[in-house]
């Protein structure tokens, strides 16, 4: 193993020149529903560049090459071999400025029957459609109770791995009518939109309802809440079990949960140690194009074809980037870290690889160069009269600074927390700060972060301190940041709004659904232009670097499903000739090429430009119609 590392180094230094890096880095409300707090703070008091955001204490306890894993991360976000099916990777559902705006076969709805495969219209937005939408009191014309979130994997159940194979080994399972018609099934659909992961680094905790935990535990989202030993460390020459936690990394705690999730990336009954089984034998982004001047992997990329260069591979990265007690061992365990002959110590501690190393890659993400920084920093000139009127109005009459302060433009956020707290509100009553019920959907229908996680326990910081809070807690989600918001529709957390206009009169009329209201959430009757100022400055937040995937925005190669094959309309087409599949649908796939530091021509497309079809003549990004070269 030492020999191997060495000859490792070696090659990796003369490709990279880091194998041996730095020191490594970790990952780079008030007034309103649900309770009380402090003061907002203005947001005019500086931008993002000024914000410092806490690395982890213990990070060089396990990373020996901070450079090396970012490589590690961005190679693993990226690749497609991630998913049971060889064809899901992490940016599957965030290739978009970092989120997804697919349109078809994007549906899912817990409460009513909804079509498999539907193709979402700019007439199905809003969810929530009244015959005055300045008028939350008016007729209500639609009330969908669906969710626009993101196409994952078919239901199947998991059989085996191999070490190195271009799948799982697994078989289709019958699923429910929503996702299947005629006995043909279509991919699932996650239960909520897709956020962002650009500037997810400056959240204390991740995921629409905060599951995902400011500790990382290793191997969950789940933090304290996951109490086992889910790492082994080489130790005396024994390997020992080990409880992981690690501060400051809701990012890392994110990353692990979409991997074994039977919706998202994963046949179901897949673990930890048996992802590492296969991955760790593959060549990083085997089947993906790699841009020669990619930021981070370009000095890796294959002159001669797709994926990184031989003799690269998953294990070597992770040797490069992590301490060698916890790979070095030549024992082996079983899925629970008990000896045995199953998995190597590797493959056992691999979720803690991909959590760190993806928390690496998107802790890079932060994208603070935008017209509200240069305006916040003290060009005067870098809003026009229209944007500043927007602006006024968004940290004065609107009160949108009640949910979306400082320079991060959201709450919930480390300088939030060490601000006011994990609880704001009065005793018996109080709320996570940063999270709000603002009355998009009814509280019932979707606890939010009034929920349970997968390991039966509260996710709530406030209902675990008291049990009376659950009627300001339920029906609560994560205030997201406003930046790049021009880029990431649909809105919301059920994706029910197409358009910035959309959620302007949204707010205007006060809400949907009689939140509890405070000075966030109020009838605010708007003029046409007011909201067009409120959307103009909105889109003030956009990162150019973002808009055109300049670095360190730049990507591989990607293919993403978009819907399956219809014979005729409302029947599906069965895949033929493996007996596995014969549940599954066919399907059609879109091409992202890959992208190097300098970024595209063309700007990203809007989700309202998707839905009307701007863009397709080439003048943007990401129209969905590009073609798969990989499948």
């Amino acid at each position: 193993m030492k020999i191997f590392l060495s000859i490792t180094c070696f090659t990796m230094t003369a490709m990279l020149s880091f194998c041996q890096g730095p020191p490594p880095g970790g990952p780079g409300g008030p007034g309103g529903p649900g309770g009380g707090a402090p003061p907002a703070l203005a947001l005019g008091s500086g931008s993002l560049k000024k914000v410092a955001i806490p690395q982890p204490s213990n990070l060089t306890k396990y990373v020996r090459d901070s450079k090396m894993l970012v490589v590690l991360g961005k190679s693993l976000f990226w690749d497609m071999q991630a998913g049971s099916d060889g064809r899901t990777a992490c940016a599957s559902c965030h290739f978009h400025a970092g989120a997804d705006h697919r349109v078809q076969n994007q549906l899912s709805d817990p409460l009513a029957p909804f079509t498999p495969n539907a193709k979402l219209t700019a007439s199905d937005f809003p969810f929530h459609a009244l015959a005055d939408p300045k008028n939350s009191q008016s007729q209500v014309l639609r009330n969908s109770t669906a969710r626009a979130g993101s196409s994952g994997v078919y239901r199947r159940s998991f059989a085996g791995t191999a070490a190195g194979a271009a799948s799982d080994d697994g078989s289709d399972l019958a699923d429910q009518p929503g996702y299947s018609s005629g006995g043909v099934n279509v991919r699932q659909v996650t239960p909520r939109n897709t956020p962002t992961v650009i500037n997810a680094a400056v959240f204390f905790r991740n995921f629409w309802d905060g599951r995902a935990s400011n500790i990382f535990t290793g191997m969950t989202p789940f933090g304290t809440a996951d109490s086992r030993s889910n790492a082994v460390v080489s130790s005396g020459g024994q390997l020992l079990p080990e409880q992981v936690s690690i501060d400051n990394s809701s990012l890392a705690s994110q990353a692990v949960g979409p991997m074994t999730s039977s919706v998202e990336m994963s046949y179901d009954g897949r673990t930890w140690p048996q992802i590492g089984k296969r991955m760790l034998a593959l060549r990083p982004l085997a089947m993906q194009a790699v841009a020669a001047d990619d930021s981070v992997l370009g000095t890796l990329a294959n002159p001669n074809g797709r994926g990184l260069a031989a003799p690269v591979t998953y294990l070597a990265l992770v040797q490069a980037a992590f301490q060698p007690e916890y790979w070095n061992s030549t024992q082996r365990v079983d899925q629970n870290g008990a000896s045995s002959d199953q998995f190597s110590q590797a493959e056992f501690n691999f979720a803690l690889f991909f959590g760190l190393a993806v928390q690496a890659y998107e802790s890079t993400l932060v994208s603070d160069d935008a017209p509200l920084y240069h305006y916040l920093d003290g060009t005067a000139s870098a809003l026009s009269a229209q944007e500043l009127a927007g602006f006024n109005l968004f940290r004065g009459r609107a009160g949108c600074t009640a949910c979306h302060s400082s320079a991060e433009t959201a709450l919930g956020t480390y300088s939030d927390i060490a601000r006011v707290g994990l609880t704001v509100g009065a005793p018996n009553n109080q709320t996570d700060a940063g999270f709000f019920r603002t009355g998009v959907t009814p509280a019932t229908e979707d606890l939010g972060n009034g929920g349970i996680n997968d390991l039966g326990k509260l996710i709530s910081a406030a209902l675990n301190r008291n049990a009376l809070s659950a009627t300001t807690v339920n029906g609560t989600f994560k205030s997201p940041t406003i930046r790049n918001v021009e880029f990431t529709g649909p809105y919301f957390h059920n994706g029910g709004q197409a358009t910035l206009e959309q959620v302007v009169d949204f707010y205007s009329r006060g809400g949907d659904f009689n939140p509890v209201r405070g000075a966030a959430i109020r009838t605010l009757n708007l003029s046409d232009t007011d909201k067009a100022a409120l959307v103009a400055f909105m889109k003030t937040a956009s990162d150019d670097r973002v808009r055109y995937e300049k670095a360190p925005f730049d990507h591989p190669e990607l293919c993403v499903p978009v819907g399956a094959v219809e014979s005729s309309p409302g029947v599906l087409q069965a895949q033929k000739g493996d007996a596995r599949f014969a549940l599954s649908a066919v399907e059609n796939w879109a091409g992202l090429a890959p992208v190097g530091a300098g970024g595209n021509k063309a700007p990203l497309q809007t989700f309202d430009e998707l839905l009307q079809g701007i863009g397709n003549d080439g003048s943007r990004a990401h129209t969905m119609t590009e073609a798969c070269s990989i499948l």
